[in-house]
């Protein structure tokens, strides 16, 4: 398949191919394998005879990730950065052996960052697919976020752009990734950037053969939508995060925008960072006060009526057939293993109605008067926390682009 971006046609190897297959070529390989009807039941175009538990896979639901991706996807899908030793220290062997073992029982879309342990989560999982067929998986990376340190965090330039994909191709150990991704462009100094220097780039690396599709992650909806609107080139996915959840269901509003714009959708936390469990989020938590507070009380509610609140988090997002897929992280072995049986578990008639009353009581209010996320608090923080450096980072880390930019990028 060729694609025409700025008037130039983009090319695939053919092992690029693998799992981009017509509507046609998907039944062809379910006749071949024995299975026919929906994608749930069904085997998709990642399954490997001899590597899948292939009743696991069977039972897995998949839907198709849409827009022109062409790709069938796990409802649930494996974020990395728990390899990376991002919320608490991993064992090297279990975050292998977990990997290994969602793969092969049906999750079929990867997800990480150089970002996540700042290299490590991408090593770590290198050395898991090394027992994996290729094939099996749909890998996404991304690029732009990088290290700890508030001046060396992010970098959108072309050059840093095109280095941080070798890298990524090196520490995961394969020849290509399917989607690499624009980390969090809200932390750009200007969106302009990511328009006309960023994306270009990955266009570029798309020519190469290095990746597949193009995509963008981030936490404001806003943002992705105002640089999908001014690249003129096309992409292929979006992410976003913590924007369907039960506290949090912002992104139905805005799923429609995305389908016409033919675009891939990935949704990730279920259990919106931590804010819908029992122990609560992590100190660091960027919610506001009021989102913190509905979601303590929900948790509390649950918990006094006997039922776990992640329980009914877990089916209210993987429940909606227009999510295709929604990405958890853990380097736990037990945890992988019960967020693979939420895919399919029912809940009771008590867990609805307590389900239902949440969703009334404690949440409805927040989402119908926009008071349910913290959007623009984590960039604040950042560049609040560069503070009079900011200008010093732009003019020194963006002094090419900014010598042929517009005269509005110029202005911070």
């Amino acid at each position: 398949m060729s694609r025409g971006i700025f008037g130039v046609h983009v090319h695939f190897h053919p092992s690029l191919r693998s799992h981009k297959m017509s509507a046609e070529q998907r039944s062809a390989k379910r006749a071949k394998t024995g299975t026919a009807g929906p994608l749930a039941g069904a085997l998709p175009a990642t399954y490997v005879e001899g590597f899948h538990d292939r009743e696991s896979v069977e039972r897995m639901p998949y839907r198709s990730l849409g827009g022109n991706t062409g790709i069938d996807v796990s409802i649930l899908s494996f974020g990395g950065s728990s390899l990376g030793s991002v919320f608490r220290d991993t064992d090297k062997q279990e975050s292998i052996d977990t990997v290994v073992y969602a793969v092969r029982h049906g999750i079929n879309l990867i997800d990480t960052a150089p970002w996540y342990g700042h290299g490590k989560a991408e090593t770590v999982l290198g050395e898991a697919l090394k027992g994996v067929p290729r094939e099996a998986y749909i890998l996404n990376t991304k690029v732009g976020r990088y290290l700890p340190d508030p001046m060396d965090m992010f970098d959108f330039t072309s050059e840093r752009v095109t280095k941080s994909v070798d890298e990524s191709l090196a520490r995961l150990g394969v020849d290509y990734i399917d989607i690499i991704q624009v980390h969090d462009p809200e932390f750009a100094p200007f969106v302009d950037i990511i328009v006309e220097e960023t994306l270009p780039a990955l266009v570029k690396l798309q020519e190469a053969g290095k990746v597949k599709m193009i995509g963008m992650t981030g936490y404001p909806l806003a943002v992705q939508k105002d640089i999908i609107m001014r690249f003129p080139g096309k992409l292929d996915t979006i992410l976003t995060y913590c924007h369907y959840s039960m506290n949090d269901y912002s992104l139905s509003k805005e799923l429609q925008w995305f389908k016409d714009r033919k675009l891939g959708i990935i949704n990730a936390s279920a259990i919106s960072m931590g804010l819908l469990t029992h122990r609560g989020p992590p100190a660091w938590h960027p919610a506001t006060v009021e989102v913190k507070r509905a979601c303590a009380d929900a948790a509390a509610y649950c918990q006094d009526h006997g039922v776990n609140i992640s329980t009914l988090a877990m089916a209210f997002t993987l429940g909606n057939p227009d999510i295709p897929t929604t990405l958890v992280s853990t380097a736990s072995l037990a945890r992988i293993t019960k967020n693979i049986a939420a895919c399919t578990y029912q809940l009771t008639d008590k867990e609805k109605e307590v389900s239902a009353h949440v969703m009334e009581t404690f949440f409805k209010s927040l989402n119908d008067t926009g008071k349910e996320h913290w959007e623009g608090a984590e960039v604040r923080e950042h560049w609040n926390t560069i503070g009079a450096r900011k200008e010093e980072l732009i003019n020194t880390r963006y002094a090419d682009y900014l010598r042929t930019a517009s005269p509005l990028a110029q202005r911070p």
